[in-house]
C-alpha cells in the first residue's frame, strides 16, 4: 500500500531559493501629547487633518469640562467632515447634543437630536438617537417625554432589562412626587413638559393610578428577564444583575400590589418571554426601512388595561384631582 500515493510530487521538492527585499526605511511620525492642541496644528491644507484636530479638540475639552469650548470645536469640526463621513458626523452631532446639555440649553440640544434623527438608518443609530433624548429630557426633568423615549426603546428592544428598569424609576419618581405634594398639580405640570412636538399623547393622558400600574409593569417586566438573563452570568455583571433584583422587589412592597395583580401583570409580560428563545427581534444593523416595531401601547399597555387590575385593585381609572 502506498501511503503517500495521494500527494502530488511537488510537495516533496525543494523550496526555491527566497528572494531577499531590502525594504526602504520608514520614519513613523512622532506626535507630542495633546500635538492638535499646537498653535501650528492647523497650519495645513489636508481637510482631514482639521477635522481630526477640532474633533480631538473637542474630545479633550469635554474630558476637562470645558463644555463651550468643546462646542466651539466641533463646531469647527462640521465644516471639515466629507459629506460620505456619516459616523463622523454623528458622533460629533451628538458630542454637540451633549455639550448643550451641560450648557442649559434644552431646546439646541434637542435641535441636534433632530438632526440626528433625519440620519438615522438603522437600529443602532435610533437607539443612540433615543439614548440621547433620554439623557436630555432627564436633565431637564421633562418626565412625560423621558417615559415616552424609553417606552420607544423597550419597544424596539423588548428584552433589554435596563430600558425597562429605568422606565419604572421615571414612574416611580413621578409618583413619589406626587404623593409628595399631595396633589395632582406636579403630575400636570411634568406630564405637560417639552417642546410642543415633543409632548407625547399617552403620557398626557395618564393618571396617577395608571402611573402606578405602569411602574409595577416595569418592575415585574425587569424581573422577569433579570431572572433569565442572571443564568448566563458571573462577576460584576451578575452582582449589578442581583442588586437590581433586589431593588426590584423592594419597589413591588413599596407600590404594594394585590397578589392577584401581580399574576395578571405577570401573565401579560411574560407571553413574548421565553427563555431560549430570549434574543432582540432587530439587531443594531438592521435597516429602520425594514423594520416594523409595536408602539408600547399596542404590545403590552393596552393589554394590561384590559386585565382590569386597577379595579380589582378598588383604584379609579379617572383622574383623580
Amino acid at each position: 500500500m502506498e501511503i503517500f500515493a495521494t500527494f502530488d510530487d511537488s510537495v516533496f521538492l525543494e523550496a526555491k531559493d527566497r528572494v531577499v527585499v531590502t525594504l526602504s526605511s520608514y520614519n513613523a511620525k512622532v506626535c507630542e501629547p495633546q500635538w492638535f492642541c499646537d498653535k501650528t496644528a492647523l497650519s495645513t491644507d489636508d481637510p482631514l487633518e482639521k477635522q481630526k484636530i477640532y474633533k480631538f479638540r473637542g474630545d479633550l475639552a469635554v474630558k476637562q469640562r470645558q463644555h463651550q469650548k468643546a462646542l466651539d470645536a466641533y463646531s469647527s469640526c462640521q465644516e471639515w467632515i466629507a459629506d460620505n463621513n456619516l459616523t463622523i458626523r454623528r458622533d460629533v452631532l451628538e458630542g454637540m447634543a451633549r455639550c448643550c446639555i451641560k450648557l442649559g440649553q434644552k431646546d439646541r440640544a434637542l435641535d441636534f437630536a433632530d438632526l440626528l434623527s433625519k440620519e438615522a438608518s438603522n437600529i443602532c443609530h435610533m437607539t443612540s438617537l433615543l439614548l440621547l433624548k433620554v439623557s436630555i429630557y432627564q436633565h431637564f426633568k421633562a418626565t412625560a417625554s423621558t417615559m415616552s423615549a424609553l417606552q420607544q426603546l423597550c419597544s424596539m428592544l423588548p428584552f433589554n432589562p435596563w430600558h425597562w428598569y429605568n422606565l419604572g424609576q421615571t414612574c416611580l419618581h413621578l409618583l413619589e412626587d406626587t404623593i409628595t405634594t399631595g396633589s395632582c398639580e406636579s403630575l400636570d405640570k411634568r406630564v405637560s413638559d417639552g417642546r410642543a412636538e415633543d409632548k407625547p399623547r399617552e403620557a398626557a393622558e395618564l393618571n396617577e393610578n395608571q402611573i402606578w400600574l405602569k411602574a409595577c409593569s416595569c418592575f415585574i417586566r425587569t424581573r422577569l428577564l433579570l431572572r433569565i438573563l442572571r443564568q448566563q452570568q458571573s462577576s460584576f455583571v451578575l452582582q449589578r444583575t442581583e442588586s437590581t433584583l433586589q431593588t426590584s422587589d423592594q419597589v413591588l412592597r413599596r407600590l404594594s400590589p394585590k397578589e392577584s395583580t401581580l399574576q395578571a401583570l405577570t401573565e401579560v409580560l411574560s407571553e413574548d418571554v421565553i427563555p431560549d428563545k430570549l434574543r432582540e427581534e432587530y439587531q443594531d444593523g438592521d435597516s429602520l426601512a425594514s423594520v416594523r416595531v409595536q408602539s408600547f401601547e399596542e404590545r403590552w399597555w393596552n393589554k394590561i388595561l384590559l386585565t382590569g387590575v386597577l379595579e380589582a385593585e378598588g383604584r379609579d381609572t379617572r383622574t383623580q384631582c
